[in-house]
């Protein structure tokens, strides 16, 4: 969930009070583990997430070709690991349509898991996050059932409940492209694992299909996922602008338990101001949790912005604050170290 929230008109708001922090502490949700300090969706990404005090780590789920779920930002493989350098996998070098868009590249549906596991990954934004390159090759893709596994010893190491937070990755291309129904590998999965839906753990799609299907065959907490642009593939009459709207929520409450906005949703692009989303969504009974808060420049606006490149830090400590302000259940962030420090204040 990768996307800079675009101010156009925060000049103005810099010179706004800081506002005073919620009575409730958000939930702190580990974007893809720690990832402004380590390697997005490896095992020492959400080791470090847990250490620093996560609630619950975002595992972005996609399949192999012998059908083990694993961990990557998206299927296409080069841009998280060291595929594009590996001769022996030059020929599965592939051009696919996904979810209307001609990518290029590696896909995880074309390896199995043992030769996944010769992979290394690396950083998705070095010229972001330029330290992070230090860790590349260090790590290897991680399995579901390893993710779970290190949260349980976190769990018994630290004495807190840590919470999953996984999301779907392209159901209907798995489907339609690969016959891969992600679906019943996921329940198989975490009944393998002994997961039940009154553990910690929200179940995350930008599609809605996918949704209604873990509604129907499941009690897990679900989570719609509602981007700033378009509308889900498995529904193209569908537009995500509809979905924040009092007449969507309604339809989105009918199959989830809550809303994945992007952060523009609730603060409002021009003035930062709050919006009536939280509001309306926790009239419904749904959980709101926005995305994603970031600290360096290259993912913030303009105006907060400080000097020294992408990589330094901005002015994020206003976006932030506002933003918890509105009374959002839970915040994704790539900076649980910064949120932590924040959200204590």
């Amino acid at each position: 969930m990768v996307r800079s929230f675009v101010l156009s008109a925060c000049a103005l708001a810099l010179t706004l009070p800081l506002p005073v922090m919620a009575a409730d502490d958000p939930l702190i949700i580990a974007h893809r583990g720690a990832s402004g300090e380590r390697p997005e969706h490896t095992l020492a990404a959400y080791e470090l997430a847990i250490e620093l005090g996560a609630d619950y780590i975002e595992p972005d789920l996609v399949v192999t070709k012998d059908l083990e779920l694993v961990s990557r930002h998206e299927n296409e493989l080069s841009g998280t690991t060291d595929v594009a350098n590996r001769e022996e996998f030059e020929d599965r070098r592939r051009d696919k349509m996904i979810d209307g868009q001609r990518v290029a590249g590696w896909f995880a549906e074309d390896f199995t898991l043992e030769e996944l596991r010769t992979l290394r990954a690396k950083e998705r934004v070095p010229g972001s996050r330029p330290n992070n390159t230090r860790y590349n090759g260090l790590y290897q893709v991680p399995t579901l059932a390893e993710i779970v596994q290190m949260v349980r010893a976190k769990e018994d190491e630290t004495g807190r409940r840590i919470g999953l937070y996984p999301e779907l990755k392209h159901p209907t291309f798995l489907l339609e492209e690969a016959g891969i129904d992600i679906v019943d590998l996921v329940l198989r999965e975490l009944r393998d694992l002994d997961i039940g839906a009154d553990d910690p753990i929200y179940i995350q799609s930008f599609e809605v299909g996918v949704l209604q299907r873990l509604d129907k065959r499941s009690d897990y907490k679900l989570i719609q996922l509602i981007h700033p642009e378009g509308g889900p593939v498995d529904e193209p009459d569908m537009r995500y602008a509809e979905m924040v709207t009092p007449t969507g929520l309604t339809e989105v409450a009918e199959y989830a338990d809550g809303i994945g906005p992007w952060l523009g949703y609730i603060l409002d692009p021009a003035t930062m101001a709050e919006t009536s989303l939280v509001a309306d969504a926790h009239a419904l009974g749904l959980k709101v949790h926005p995305w994603t808060l970031r600290k360096e420049n290259g993912f913030l606006p303009a105006a907060l912005q400080n000097e020294g490149g992408a990589a330094a830090d901005g002015k994020y400590r206003l976006l932030w604050s506002k933003a918890i302000a509105s009374g959002a259940d839970g915040f994704f962030t790539d900076n649980v170290r910064e949120f932590v420090e924040l959200a204590g204040e």
